[in-house]
Protein backbone atom coordinates (compact mmCIF):
# COMPACT_ATOMS: atom_id res chain seq x y z
CA UNK A 1 0.00 0.00 0.00
CA UNK A 2 2.89 2.33 0.81
CA UNK A 3 4.46 1.71 -2.56
CA UNK A 4 1.17 2.41 -4.35
CA UNK A 5 0.69 5.62 -2.36
CA UNK A 6 4.19 6.69 -3.29
CA UNK A 7 3.57 6.07 -6.97
CA UNK A 8 0.35 8.09 -6.82
CA UNK A 9 2.15 10.95 -5.07
CA UNK A 10 4.93 10.84 -7.65
CA UNK A 11 2.41 11.00 -10.50
CA UNK A 12 0.58 14.01 -9.05
CA UNK A 13 3.15 16.70 -10.05
CA UNK A 14 3.35 15.19 -13.53
CA UNK A 15 -0.44 15.36 -13.87
CA UNK A 16 -0.46 18.95 -12.60
CA UNK A 17 2.14 19.86 -15.19
CA UNK A 18 0.13 18.11 -17.86
CA UNK A 19 -2.97 20.04 -16.79
CA UNK A 20 -1.11 23.37 -17.00
CA UNK A 21 0.22 22.49 -20.46
CA UNK A 22 -3.21 21.38 -21.62
CA UNK A 23 -4.89 24.53 -20.34
CA UNK A 24 -2.34 26.83 -21.98
CA UNK A 25 -2.39 25.01 -25.30
CA UNK A 26 -6.16 24.63 -25.14
CA UNK A 27 -6.64 28.34 -24.49
CA UNK A 28 -4.61 29.21 -27.57
CA UNK A 29 -6.57 26.71 -29.69
CA UNK A 30 -9.82 28.02 -28.21
CA UNK A 31 -8.98 31.61 -29.21
CA UNK A 32 -8.10 30.50 -32.73
CA UNK A 33 -11.27 28.44 -32.96
CA UNK A 34 -13.32 31.33 -31.62
CA UNK A 35 -11.90 33.60 -34.32
CA UNK A 36 -12.64 31.03 -37.00
CA UNK A 37 -16.18 30.48 -35.71
CA UNK A 38 -16.93 34.19 -36.09
CA UNK A 39 -15.22 34.40 -39.46
CA UNK A 40 -16.76 31.50 -41.39
CA UNK A 41 -20.33 31.06 -42.50
CA UNK A 42 -22.62 31.92 -45.39
CA UNK A 43 -20.69 35.22 -45.59
CA UNK A 44 -16.92 34.95 -45.05
CA UNK A 45 -15.47 37.76 -42.96
CA UNK A 46 -11.67 38.18 -42.68
CA UNK A 47 -10.13 37.60 -39.28
CA UNK A 48 -8.71 41.15 -39.35
CA UNK A 49 -12.26 42.48 -39.59
CA UNK A 50 -13.45 40.21 -36.79
CA UNK A 51 -10.86 41.46 -34.33
CA UNK A 52 -11.21 45.04 -35.58
CA UNK A 53 -14.93 45.04 -34.84
CA UNK A 54 -14.30 43.51 -31.42
CA UNK A 55 -11.54 46.03 -30.63
CA UNK A 56 -13.73 49.00 -31.59
CA UNK A 57 -16.61 47.63 -29.51
CA UNK A 58 -14.36 47.51 -26.44
CA UNK A 59 -12.44 50.70 -27.23
CA UNK A 60 -14.21 52.92 -29.82
CA UNK A 61 -11.82 54.19 -32.48
CA UNK A 62 -9.07 51.73 -31.60
CA UNK A 63 -8.90 50.45 -35.20
CA UNK A 64 -9.63 52.39 -38.41
CA UNK A 65 -12.94 51.22 -39.89
CA UNK A 66 -12.32 49.77 -43.36
CA UNK A 67 -15.11 47.20 -43.46
CA UNK A 68 -18.74 47.25 -44.55
CA UNK A 69 -21.41 48.12 -41.95
CA UNK A 70 -23.15 44.86 -42.77
CA UNK A 71 -20.04 42.90 -41.86
CA UNK A 72 -19.85 44.68 -38.52
CA UNK A 73 -23.48 43.80 -37.82
CA UNK A 74 -22.90 40.14 -38.69
CA UNK A 75 -19.86 39.94 -36.43
CA UNK A 76 -21.20 41.82 -33.42
CA UNK A 77 -24.91 41.03 -33.46
CA UNK A 78 -24.94 37.47 -34.80
CA UNK A 79 -21.72 35.52 -34.69
CA UNK A 80 -19.95 36.80 -31.58
CA UNK A 81 -22.83 36.06 -29.18
CA UNK A 82 -23.34 32.73 -30.93
CA UNK A 83 -19.69 31.75 -30.41
CA UNK A 84 -19.76 32.84 -26.76
CA UNK A 85 -22.96 30.85 -26.19
CA UNK A 86 -21.36 27.78 -27.80
CA UNK A 87 -18.45 27.97 -25.35
CA UNK A 88 -20.72 28.46 -22.33
CA UNK A 89 -23.03 25.60 -23.31
CA UNK A 90 -20.14 23.24 -24.09
CA UNK A 91 -18.39 24.00 -20.81
CA UNK A 92 -21.59 23.72 -18.78
CA UNK A 93 -22.69 20.39 -20.24
CA UNK A 94 -19.17 18.96 -19.86
CA UNK A 95 -18.69 19.75 -16.17
CA UNK A 96 -22.24 18.62 -15.39
CA UNK A 97 -21.59 15.31 -17.13
CA UNK A 98 -18.39 14.80 -15.15
CA UNK A 99 -20.14 15.50 -11.85
CA UNK A 100 -23.11 13.24 -12.61
CA UNK A 101 -20.85 10.40 -13.71
CA UNK A 102 -19.03 10.71 -10.39
CA UNK A 103 -22.04 10.68 -8.07
CA UNK A 104 -23.86 7.95 -10.02
CA UNK A 105 -20.70 5.93 -10.72
CA UNK A 106 -22.17 5.46 -14.19
CA UNK A 107 -19.74 6.16 -17.07
CA UNK A 108 -22.66 6.50 -19.48
CA UNK A 109 -24.41 9.26 -17.52
CA UNK A 110 -24.84 12.68 -19.10
CA UNK A 111 -26.64 15.94 -18.19
CA UNK A 112 -29.94 14.70 -19.63
CA UNK A 113 -29.95 11.90 -17.10
CA UNK A 114 -32.73 13.34 -14.93
CA UNK A 115 -35.11 14.22 -17.74
CA UNK A 116 -33.88 17.81 -17.78
CA UNK A 117 -33.95 18.00 -21.57
CA UNK A 118 -37.48 16.58 -21.64
CA UNK A 119 -38.70 19.23 -19.24
CA UNK A 120 -36.99 21.97 -21.24
CA UNK A 121 -38.55 20.62 -24.44
CA UNK A 122 -41.98 20.67 -22.80
CA UNK A 123 -41.58 24.31 -21.76
CA UNK A 124 -40.31 25.40 -25.17
CA UNK A 125 -43.10 23.60 -27.02
CA UNK A 126 -45.66 25.14 -24.69
CA UNK A 127 -44.35 28.61 -25.55
CA UNK A 128 -43.97 28.07 -29.28
CA UNK A 129 -47.28 26.35 -29.97
CA UNK A 130 -49.70 27.40 -27.25
CA UNK A 131 -48.94 30.40 -25.05
CA UNK A 132 -47.23 32.58 -27.63
CA UNK A 133 -44.33 34.94 -26.94
CA UNK A 134 -46.08 36.82 -24.14
CA UNK A 135 -42.69 37.81 -22.67
CA UNK A 136 -41.09 38.61 -26.02
CA UNK A 137 -38.02 36.75 -27.22
CA UNK A 138 -37.28 35.62 -23.66
CA UNK A 139 -40.48 33.53 -23.48
CA UNK A 140 -39.05 30.32 -24.97
CA UNK A 141 -35.84 30.28 -22.87
CA UNK A 142 -37.69 31.12 -19.67
CA UNK A 143 -40.38 28.49 -20.10
CA UNK A 144 -37.77 25.94 -21.16
CA UNK A 145 -35.77 26.67 -18.02
CA UNK A 146 -38.92 26.45 -15.88
CA UNK A 147 -39.78 23.09 -17.44
CA UNK A 148 -36.29 21.75 -16.84
CA UNK A 149 -36.30 22.74 -13.18
CA UNK A 150 -39.86 21.45 -12.64
CA UNK A 151 -38.92 18.05 -14.09
CA UNK A 152 -35.86 17.82 -11.87
CA UNK A 153 -37.89 18.66 -8.78
CA UNK A 154 -40.40 15.94 -9.74
CA UNK A 155 -37.57 13.42 -10.09
CA UNK A 156 -36.07 14.38 -6.74
CA UNK A 157 -39.52 14.32 -5.11
CA UNK A 158 -40.25 10.88 -6.52
CA UNK A 159 -36.88 9.61 -5.34
CA UNK A 160 -37.42 10.96 -1.83
CA UNK A 161 -41.00 9.64 -1.65
CA UNK A 162 -39.93 6.13 -2.62
CA UNK A 163 -36.67 6.39 -0.65
CA UNK A 164 -34.85 5.71 -3.91
CA UNK A 165 -31.84 7.80 -3.01
CA UNK A 166 -29.18 5.39 -4.24
CA UNK A 167 -27.40 6.28 -7.46
CA UNK A 168 -28.98 3.60 -9.65
CA UNK A 169 -32.53 4.17 -8.39
CA UNK A 170 -32.33 7.93 -8.90
CA UNK A 171 -31.21 7.31 -12.45
CA UNK A 172 -34.20 5.03 -13.01
CA UNK A 173 -36.51 7.66 -11.52
CA UNK A 174 -35.09 10.22 -13.95
CA UNK A 175 -35.59 7.92 -16.93
CA UNK A 176 -39.19 7.18 -15.93
CA UNK A 177 -40.09 10.85 -15.48
CA UNK A 178 -38.33 11.68 -18.76
CA UNK A 179 -40.58 9.28 -20.68
CA UNK A 180 -43.69 10.77 -19.09
CA UNK A 181 -42.69 14.37 -19.79
CA UNK A 182 -41.72 13.60 -23.40
CA UNK A 183 -45.11 11.95 -23.89
CA UNK A 184 -46.77 15.15 -22.68
CA UNK A 185 -44.50 17.22 -24.93
CA UNK A 186 -45.51 15.10 -27.92
CA UNK A 187 -49.14 15.62 -26.96
CA UNK A 188 -48.56 19.38 -27.08
CA UNK A 189 -47.11 19.00 -30.57
CA UNK A 190 -50.10 16.90 -31.65
CA UNK A 191 -52.54 19.51 -30.36
CA UNK A 192 -50.58 22.49 -31.69
CA UNK A 193 -50.60 24.34 -35.00
CA UNK A 194 -49.00 22.05 -37.65
CA UNK A 195 -47.61 25.10 -39.44
CA UNK A 196 -45.39 25.92 -36.46
CA UNK A 197 -44.06 22.43 -35.80
CA UNK A 198 -40.95 23.00 -37.94
CA UNK A 199 -39.85 25.65 -35.43
CA UNK A 200 -40.31 23.19 -32.57
CA UNK A 201 -38.41 20.45 -34.39
CA UNK A 202 -35.48 22.77 -35.07
CA UNK A 203 -35.32 23.79 -31.40
CA UNK A 204 -35.48 20.17 -30.23
CA UNK A 205 -32.58 19.30 -32.54
CA UNK A 206 -30.43 21.98 -30.91
CA UNK A 207 -29.17 25.26 -32.28
CA UNK A 208 -27.43 28.47 -31.33
CA UNK A 209 -29.16 30.76 -33.80
CA UNK A 210 -31.16 32.57 -31.10
CA UNK A 211 -28.07 33.78 -29.25
CA UNK A 212 -28.21 37.42 -28.18
CA UNK A 213 -25.94 39.52 -25.99
CA UNK A 214 -28.80 40.27 -23.60
CA UNK A 215 -29.41 36.56 -22.99
CA UNK A 216 -25.81 35.53 -22.31
CA UNK A 217 -25.87 36.90 -18.78
CA UNK A 218 -28.12 34.02 -17.68
CA UNK A 219 -25.93 31.03 -18.64
CA UNK A 220 -22.87 32.94 -17.44
CA UNK A 221 -24.45 33.76 -14.08
CA UNK A 222 -25.42 30.13 -13.53
CA UNK A 223 -22.27 28.46 -14.86
CA UNK A 224 -19.60 30.44 -13.00
CA UNK A 225 -20.74 30.00 -9.37
CA UNK A 226 -22.02 26.43 -9.76
CA UNK A 227 -18.97 25.37 -11.76
CA UNK A 228 -16.73 26.85 -9.05
CA UNK A 229 -18.75 25.04 -6.37
CA UNK A 230 -18.33 21.70 -8.15
CA UNK A 231 -14.59 22.32 -8.52
CA UNK A 232 -14.26 23.11 -4.80
CA UNK A 233 -16.02 19.81 -4.06
CA UNK A 234 -13.69 17.86 -6.36
CA UNK A 235 -12.38 15.81 -3.43
CA UNK A 236 -15.90 14.73 -2.51
CA UNK A 237 -16.59 13.81 -6.14
CA UNK A 238 -13.44 11.69 -6.14
CA UNK A 239 -14.63 9.88 -3.01
CA UNK A 240 -18.07 9.25 -4.52
CA UNK A 241 -16.50 7.45 -7.46
CA UNK A 242 -15.07 4.84 -5.07
CA UNK A 243 -18.41 4.03 -3.43
CA UNK A 244 -20.99 5.32 -0.96
CA UNK A 245 -19.45 3.43 1.96
CA UNK A 246 -15.99 4.90 1.37
CA UNK A 247 -17.41 8.40 0.93
CA UNK A 248 -19.46 8.09 4.12
CA UNK A 249 -16.41 6.88 6.04
CA UNK A 250 -14.68 10.10 5.02
CA UNK A 251 -17.49 12.17 6.54
CA UNK A 252 -19.36 12.98 3.33
CA UNK A 253 -23.17 13.07 3.70
CA UNK A 254 -23.64 10.85 0.64
CA UNK A 255 -27.37 11.24 0.01
CA UNK A 256 -27.42 14.99 0.58
CA UNK A 257 -24.32 15.60 -1.50
CA UNK A 258 -25.70 13.52 -4.39
CA UNK A 259 -28.93 15.54 -4.30
CA UNK A 260 -26.94 18.78 -4.27
CA UNK A 261 -24.97 17.72 -7.32
CA UNK A 262 -28.17 16.69 -9.12
CA UNK A 263 -29.78 20.06 -8.42
CA UNK A 264 -26.65 21.95 -9.50
CA UNK A 265 -26.48 19.87 -12.67
CA UNK A 266 -30.15 20.53 -13.35
CA UNK A 267 -29.68 24.28 -12.96
CA UNK A 268 -26.70 24.34 -15.30
CA UNK A 269 -28.18 22.04 -17.92
CA UNK A 270 -31.65 23.59 -17.75
CA UNK A 271 -30.19 27.04 -18.35
CA UNK A 272 -28.02 25.86 -21.23
CA UNK A 273 -30.83 23.89 -22.88
CA UNK A 274 -33.15 26.88 -22.51
CA UNK A 275 -30.91 28.98 -24.74
CA UNK A 276 -29.49 26.34 -27.10
CA UNK A 277 -32.11 23.63 -27.45
CA UNK A 278 -31.33 19.99 -26.81
CA UNK A 279 -27.66 19.22 -27.50
CA UNK A 280 -26.79 15.69 -26.55
CA UNK A 281 -23.64 13.67 -25.90
CA UNK A 282 -21.33 16.58 -24.97
CA UNK A 283 -21.66 15.73 -21.30
CA UNK A 284 -21.06 12.07 -22.07
CA UNK A 285 -17.98 12.41 -24.28
CA UNK A 286 -15.95 15.21 -22.77
CA UNK A 287 -15.42 13.85 -19.22
CA UNK A 288 -14.01 10.62 -20.65
CA UNK A 289 -11.64 12.55 -22.91
CA UNK A 290 -10.46 14.64 -19.95
CA UNK A 291 -9.92 11.55 -17.78
CA UNK A 292 -8.04 9.81 -20.55
CA UNK A 293 -5.58 12.70 -20.68
CA UNK A 294 -5.36 13.74 -17.02
CA UNK A 295 -6.56 10.83 -14.90
CA UNK A 296 -9.59 10.69 -12.63
CA UNK A 297 -8.98 13.57 -10.21
CA UNK A 298 -11.92 15.94 -10.63
CA UNK A 299 -9.78 18.90 -9.61
CA UNK A 300 -8.21 18.42 -13.05
CA UNK A 301 -11.13 16.83 -14.92
CA UNK A 302 -13.54 19.72 -14.31
CA UNK A 303 -11.43 22.64 -15.64
CA UNK A 304 -10.04 20.55 -18.48
CA UNK A 305 -13.54 19.30 -19.30
CA UNK A 306 -14.89 22.85 -19.42
CA UNK A 307 -12.16 23.83 -21.89
CA UNK A 308 -12.60 20.73 -24.07
CA UNK A 309 -16.39 21.09 -24.00
CA UNK A 310 -16.21 24.71 -25.12
CA UNK A 311 -13.82 23.77 -27.90
CA UNK A 312 -15.92 20.80 -29.02
CA UNK A 313 -19.14 22.78 -29.30
CA UNK A 314 -17.40 25.64 -31.12
CA UNK A 315 -16.23 23.21 -33.80
CA UNK A 316 -19.61 21.50 -33.90
CA UNK A 317 -21.16 24.89 -34.59
CA UNK A 318 -18.60 25.62 -37.29
CA UNK A 319 -19.47 22.30 -38.94
CA UNK A 320 -23.21 22.96 -38.60
CA UNK A 321 -22.89 26.34 -40.36
CA UNK A 322 -20.53 25.28 -43.13
CA UNK A 323 -21.40 21.70 -44.15
CA UNK A 324 -24.72 22.74 -45.71
CA UNK A 325 -24.12 26.48 -46.19
CA UNK A 326 -26.06 28.70 -46.58
CA UNK A 327 -28.44 26.45 -44.60
CA UNK A 328 -27.90 26.44 -40.83
CA UNK A 329 -27.95 22.79 -39.82
CA UNK A 330 -29.06 22.07 -36.22
CA UNK A 331 -25.99 21.58 -34.07
CA UNK A 332 -27.62 18.64 -32.31
CA UNK A 333 -27.27 16.61 -35.51
CA UNK A 334 -23.49 17.08 -35.45
CA UNK A 335 -23.10 16.24 -31.76
CA UNK A 336 -25.51 13.32 -32.16
CA UNK A 337 -23.47 11.77 -34.97
CA UNK A 338 -20.15 12.20 -33.17
CA UNK A 339 -21.59 11.30 -29.78
CA UNK A 340 -23.37 8.20 -31.06
CA UNK A 341 -20.13 6.81 -32.48
CA UNK A 342 -18.36 7.66 -29.23
CA UNK A 343 -21.14 5.95 -27.24
CA UNK A 344 -20.80 2.74 -29.28
CA UNK A 345 -17.02 2.81 -28.84
CA UNK A 346 -17.43 3.31 -25.10
CA UNK A 347 -19.85 0.39 -24.85
CA UNK A 348 -17.36 -1.77 -26.72
CA UNK A 349 -14.57 -0.86 -24.29
CA UNK A 350 -16.78 -1.60 -21.28
CA UNK A 351 -17.77 -4.97 -22.76
CA UNK A 352 -14.12 -5.84 -23.37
Amino acid sequence: MTGRTGRIAARRPAMQGRLAALMMAGTVVLLLSFSLAVSVGAVFIPLRTVWGVLANAVWPGAVPVDWLPGHAAIVWDLRLPRAVLAMLVGAGLAITGAALQAVTRNPLADPHLLGISSGAAFGAILALLHTGLFLGLATVPLLAFAGAMATTLIVLGAAQRTRATSADRMVLAGVAVSFIVMALANLLIFLGDPRATHTVVFWMLGGLGLAQWAHLIWPLTVLVPLGLWLWLRAGDLNAMTVGDETAASLGIPVTRFRLQVFVAGAMITGTMVAFSGIIGFVGLMVPHIARLILGGDHARVLPAGALIGALLLLWADIAARTLMAPEDMPIGIVTGLVGGLFFVRLLGRKAA
